[in-house]
């Protein structure tokens, strides 16, 4: 069977590969916090028909003779770009300009990490997430409270009838890692710590490398969207020369059938 047909069609798996990864980009184009991800790919074994160096009598090969088995996908990162802020009317809204990621603590007790600032107040003044996770450290906001900010170093304070100065609340902390494509994400906006990525290195919004927190504003996706349009353009052709690759190899098999002296 001709090696073409298997080259050809792994291009092909990889290429849908890619094109399923775009799409995903493009339907979270407007999802908050929003990293868009980059498929890559590498090249599969060569069958050695002559490997150059191999001495022909007196004479070394200086070249060798090498067909290559196709493409497979090497891995999807995500890019961590910095998205654009949009304001909002919301003060519990708050974006992060730099690096670092808000903690979450999950139902069973672990900690998620999120750049989704999109922060809510639940029944008992707790700032939690939209889907309702407690934001570390948890902060409790006064019922009586008439207004409440935050900082660009994380600090949140509410303004409480009968006091001249906002009463502090706490500190919001950002947690930093050494390899930030190496979290896991797992959906709802949320990553979580892996081998790859490190420990988390928490500290204050604006120290140590983390960024800075900006108050009634989101994060938007860092996806480009004519750059996604234009890499499903090319991965759609290269989807197609692929096939016509398979197509040309059925062709020339058919051929070569139709030559046998066996038929």
């Amino acid at each position: 069977m001709m090696r073409s047909l298997y080259t050809a069609a792994s291009g092909m798996i990889a290429q849908q590969y890619n094109m399923d990864t775009i799409s995903n980009n493009l339907s979270n184009v407007n999802t908050t916090g929003f990293k868009g991800n980059q498929a890559r790919f590498q090249d599969l074994v060569y069958q050695q028909i002559q490997a150059p160096g191999n001495p022909i009598g007196a004479s070394i090969v200086p070249v060798g003779q090498q067909v290559g088995l196709g493409t497979q996908v090497s891995d999807s990162e995500k890019v961590f770009t910095q998205g654009s802020l949009v304001q909002t009317s919301n003060n519990l809204d708050v974006a992060i300009e730099g690096d670092g990621f808000f903690q979450v603590t999950m139902p069973d007790g672990t900690t998620a990490y999120t750049r989704d600032g999109s922060f809510k107040e639940d029944a008992n003044g707790s700032i939690v997430t939209a889907d309702g996770y407690f934001v570390q450290p948890q902060i409790t906001i006064p019922q009586n409270a008439v207004s409440v900010s935050i900082g660009s170093d994380g600090t949140v304070s509410a303004q409480v009838p009968g006091a001249v100065q906002p009463q502090t609340l706490g500190q919001l902390q950002l947690a930093r890692f050494v390899n930030n494509a190496g979290l896991s994400p797992t959906g709802n906006n949320l990553y979580t710590e892996t081998a790859a990525s490190g420990p988390p290195i928490v500290t204050t919004p604006g120290l140590n490398g983390a960024g800075t927190l900006q108050d009634g504003y989101l994060e938007s996706s860092n996806v480009q969207v004519v750059n996604e349009i234009v890499n499903m353009i090319v991965a759609q052709r290269a989807y197609e020369a692929n096939s016509k690759a398979i197509g040309a190899a059925d062709d020339m098999l058919s051929t070569a059938v139709q030559l046998s002296p066996f038929q």
